[in-house]
């Protein structure tokens, strides 16, 4: 018979007697085989060279790329925050347009694409405006965000440059437009084709009242956009490597049934061909405008003036002698009057 003794008790429901396998070895294996979730957005690609950029030097960089000197999209709140003194300037309301005047409908309805654009950029429409000093100077900006609807134009973005342009006129302002569309906003079809008058009577009000306005062109600007107020600064400023264009470059070629240049709608072919004025790199856009908003609002005379480089250096003019006035170089480039 077998002798009295104590017997172990039985394991509790769901613990084996390999408790060091499962809770030690088994956590230990999985750690070793199972993937580390890392964010998405710890390095971007550079769209023109390829290269991966870390995305603190990226942000330190303004979005620029390090090795291509390739200028990536950025949104209004961030490209005012480099423009504006000490990073602040005052945002301002918009108003408020019908969200879907015709009813418009195509694979999805307009209601829901603008719904949809608005829960994902946090903005009411493709455009921001505010207003601060850049250099001590008082600026109003309109910048445009591609993000929302590609930057297209409708009767929201049509009202914010018409609000930017009374701000300017009201505050005695410059106006500096960024834009970065794709055009006119099909989803309204003619209310947004009536933006370009529009906002062209915005522009005129800048002009008339005696206060600079300028464009800076960013990739991409294109459309109706380009057809309207965008052409009409005083002096025409873009990024480098910005797409700029009115039709896209396949429609042109199989119009006039040509091969275009290389480089063709890009911001330096259109400078050194003369419809953009200065091609300026992001960190020195800001002294840039500065210096134009200085010189336009408070202008001096030659003698007194300083002398600017300008974009293409076969149109470089020479400074004029020490002393010189404006009537003594008007007189000399006055013809000889004709002997009776």
């Amino acid at each position: 018979m077998r002798a009295a003794g104590r017997f172990p008790s039985p394991p509790a429901p769901g613990v084996t007697g390999m408790n060091w396998l499962t809770n030690y070895v088994r956590p230990k294996i999985q750690t070793i085989f199972r993937k580390r979730e890392v964010p998405d957005n710890l390095w971007h690609k550079c769209p023109s060279c390829q290269q991966m950029i870390f995305h603190r030097d990226l942000e330190k960089n303004l979005h620029v790329c390090p090795h291509c000197e390739h200028h990536m999209r950025i949104g209004p709140a961030r490209r005012m925050a480099l423009l504006f003194d000490d990073g602040q300037g005052t945002r301002i309301d918009l108003p408020r347009v019908a969200a879907d005047p015709l009813r418009f409908r195509d694979q999805r309805r307009y209601s829901d694409r603008l719904r949809e654009a608005r829960e994902k950029s946090a903005l009411d429409d493709a455009i921001v405006v505010a207003h601060g000093t850049i250099g001590g100077h008082k600026a109003v900006i309109a910048a445009f965000a591609f993000e929302f609807m590609g930057g297209s134009m409708g009767a929201g973005v049509g009202e914010g440059i018409l609000a930017a342009a009374k701000l300017a006129v009201l505050q005695r302002a410059a106006l500096i437009v960024f834009p970065a569309s794709g055009g006119a906003r099909m989803q309204e079809g003619a209310i947004s084709l009536m933006q370009m008058p529009r906002t062209t009577i915005a522009v005129e009000m800048v002009k008339e009242a005696g206060l600079p306005y300028l464009v800076v062109f960013t990739d991409p600007t294109t459309g109706g956009v380009t057809a309207s107020f965008a052409m009409l600064g005083d002096i025409q400023l873009s990024e480098p490597g910005a797409m700029i264009g009115f039709a896209g470059a396949r429609v042109i070629e199989q119009t006039v049934r040509e091969k275009l240049p290389e480089g063709f709608q890009r911001a330096e072919y259109l400078r050194d061909h003369g419809l953009v004025d200065l091609v300026v790199a992001r960190k020195e856009m800001k002294d840039v405008l500065a210096r134009l908003i200085g010189m336009l609002v408070e202008p001096r005379g030659i003698a007194g003036a300083e002398v600017v480089a300008l974009a293409h250096p076969d149109l470089a003019i020479p400074p004029p002698p020490a002393g010189a006035t404006i009537e003594a170089e008007a007189e000399g480039s006055r013809p000889a009057k004709p002997a009776e």
